[in-house]
């Protein structure tokens, strides 16, 4: 007699589901907290190994910054609040590139009211996308050691060195993201012969806090001599140097002065540089002989300007090996005249995001050759434009036209100047928009 019926229903075994892809991101700067985002949104599990021993969150170190809208845009998906993104940033609708001659007068030598940015501060920017994250995917204080590939170079293992314990560790995953800056350890293990390019510049700079000074003459005086402050990207040029002045938000302004010298000697993994009192003063009366008495003031009441040696580097040919990545400054440093570094940063995370989502953790070498396709020719065109205007505005040698004057130049000569110069300004060939930011949208 059959009495199969009588057992109970005996359900399918479940498949087991898959376990996620994991990352390891090396660097906790803006380009790896960007990633962060990307990867987690498209279902990775993600740790980010930074050596830095907590956040950056409120440091007066850093530099003000321009957001184009795709990289505004892209970051309120990330975080789900755009009008916390709108809070912390400043219109910059206005790129404004002036001659100021000997006797401190001024000439408009290109005005784009199309600009369409918005200035942030890099500590305020980074703590905005970090404190939309969860936080125990963060290892700080690990100082990144070495990787090695599995045998089958289907995983990758990274070591760091724990700061406060001086202990080494271990962190496996699938893919390793190179976020370690201009200066990456991870570009030299593939590419030891790269070398960062001195620009033949360096850049005083420095943030001016103003609150609780608004009606100072300090202020009064610059914002005569700035009316459009508030909106305006100002750069005044004269020959041989030129500086940046514009307002980012809580009530300060960040300034920047380049001029032309002999590279300077660095001390260890940095591009900037702890500067002495006598060199300070130096500076002051240098600014003095050129630059509008308001901003020089303004220099003058910054509380510890520093100075930033100026490099980019060579396009690289790749910046994909197996299942390690380059993005942001490790894939390509670059200058900063066409306000790229942190936009390329956010929109190699976005990319490298829809890449992933596209083909799927299991075709990862497919993905990451189209994050390749797609972000190396853009971003080589983009760091070559940045150093050509670098150099104009420096009036440096070029090879195709003579050293630019300020002073005396054509207005055929100043079409070079606005940042709307740069190649694939404002559209990103290959990608549109719109797919990006649904990506990040899911």
């Amino acid at each position: 007699m059959n009495h199969s019926h009588d057992l109970p229903h005996q359900e399918k075994p479940k498949p087991k589901p898959k376990p996620k892809p994991k990352a390891v991101i090396v660097g906790g700067s803006i380009a790896g907290v960007s990633c962060a985002h990307a990867l987690i949104r498209v279902g990775w599990d993600v740790v980010v190994v930074e050596k830095s021993r907590k956040p950056p969150k409120g440091s007066p170190t850093g530099a003000g910054l321009g957001l184009d809208p795709l990289s505004q845009e892209l970051i309120g998906t990330w975080t789900g609040r755009p009008e916390l993104l709108h809070d912390i940033t400043a219109p910059l609708t206005i790129d404004l590139n002036q001659a100021i001659d000997d006797e401190k007068t001024r000439k408009i030598l290109a005005r784009d009211e199309n600009f369409n940015h918005s200035a942030a501060h890099w500590a305020t920017l980074h703590d905005h996308l970090f404190s939309a994250l969860p936080p125990e995917i963060f290892l700080w204080g690990h100082l990144f050691l070495s990787f090695s590939f599995s045998y089958d170079k289907q995983s990758v293992k990274i070591k760091a060195q724990v700061l406060d314990t001086g202990e080494t560790t271990e962190v496996d995953g699938d893919m390793l993201v190179a976020a370690d800056g201009c200066l990456s350890l991870i570009r030299n293990h593939f590419l030891p012969d790269v070398k960062l390019r001195y620009s033949g510049y360096c850049a005083w700079r420095g943030v001016f806090d103003f609150s609780g000074i608004e009606d100072s003459e300090t202020i009064k005086k610059v914002r005569q001599a700035h009316p459009e402050l508030g909106k305006c990207l100002y750069l005044d040029l004269a020959p041989g140097n030129h500086t940046v002045l514009f307002e980012i938000p809580n009530k300060r302004l960040n300034w920047i002065w380049y001029l032309n010298q002999p590279e300077p000697d660095l001390q260890g993994n940095s591009v900037t540089t702890k500067v002495r009192d006598d060199m300070i003063q130096k500076m002051y009366q240098d600014a003095e002989k050129i630059w509008h008495p308001a901003l020089v003031q303004i220099m003058r009441e910054t509380k510890e300007p520093f100075i930033n040696a100026i490099y980019d580097c060579d396009p690289l040919e790749r910046i994909v090996w197996d299942n390690v990545v380059l993005v942001g400054d490790a894939a390509h440093p670059t200058t900063p005249h066409s306000s790229r570094s942190t936009n390329m940063s956010i929109l190699d995370a976005a990319v490298l995001g829809w890449c992933l989502e596209k083909w799927g953790s299991e075709y990862l070498t497919a993905a990451l050759e189209e994050y390749q396709s797609i972000r190396l020719p853009v971003a080589s065109k983009q760091v070559l434009h940045a150093r050509r205007v670098g150099r104009i505005k420096q009036g440096l040698t070029l090879p195709d036209c003579e050293p630019f004057n300020p002073n005396t130049a054509t207005p055929e000569e100043c079409k070079m100047l606005p940042q709307s110069g740069l190649p694939f300004f404002g559209h990103n060939p290959l990608l549109g928009s719109s797919d990006l930011l649904l990506a990040g949208k899911r």
